[in-house]
């Protein structure tokens, strides 16, 4: 993929997340990364979504250095990069401050996986994170901001569930595409605006059980997966 191809990709992904509701104002971002060239591309900082256009998007190398456009990028550059540097095979990161997920996020409260409809797109609960130290805020912040993700993740795999929430902040979800993280950022809204439903009708709500969740789960994803249509052959 060309640097050009790279920056198309991650602006069209940021424009989805207006499309679905899941930003407003300068709120969220979305990068892509490229794992042969070790460089991400990612909207520039405080730009609006209105006025954001291709050669916007800035490509910065695995330290956070520009390396290719004019403008800030996102302060949220050295989240994205922390993520990209422990989760393998992960293309693209989103962020966003969508309402019911950032509810979660600030209630410092998991989405538990309460049904069918969670348990498709996440093998299990979105974890929140814990809060950073005021040291960790100080210094480093949006580093800070990936590593405490990624010691969520420790005993999880990112792949199955493509999604976090960091306590007192916000969602961000992940993908092997732009177009991806995208879908996982509109599912995860989608789960989240059902689970708090759901607790408002019955705080007392078990988690389906396991059998479900895995059946559901793996149905769509799992290596011998029959949700969807299979790819023809060429003939």
């Amino acid at each position: 993929m060309t640097r050009a191809e790279l920056k198309e990709k991650v602006w069209s992904a940021n424009l989805d997340l207006v499309k679905h509701n899941l930003v407003i104002l300068t709120w969220g971002n979305i990068s892509g990364f490229d794992q042969n060239e070790g460089i991400m591309a990612i909207k520039p900082s405080g730009v609006s979504y209105g006025e954001l256009m291709p050669d916007d998007i800035v490509i910065v190398d695995m330290k956070g250095k520009v390396i290719e456009g004019t403008l800030t990028p996102s302060s949220d550059t050295h989240t994205h990069l922390e993520l990209y540097k422990s989760f393998d095979e992960i293309s693209a990161v989103a962020h966003t401050h969508s309402e019911y997920a950032t509810v979660f996020a600030q209630a410092n409260r998991e989405i538990p996986c309460l049904g069918t409809t969670h348990a498709d797109y996440f093998h299990g609960s979105v974890p929140v994170t814990r809060l950073l130290t005021k040291k960790e805020a100080e210094k480093n912040y949006e580093k800070n901001t990936g590593r405490v993700i990624i010691e969520r993740f420790s005993d999880l795999n990112p792949h199955e569930i493509p999604a976090v929430l960091v306590a007192g902040h916000g969602p961000f979800t992940w993908g092997r595409t732009p177009d991806e993280a995208v879908k996982n950022s509109v599912a995860l809204e989608k789960v989240a605006k059902i689970a708090w439903g759901t607790l408002l009708l019955n705080q007392e709500c078990d988690q389906i059980p396991e059998f479900l969740l895995h059946k559901h789960h793996h149905r769509r994803h799992g290596a011998n997966a029959y949700y969807g249509q299979k790819k023809r052959s060429k003939k």
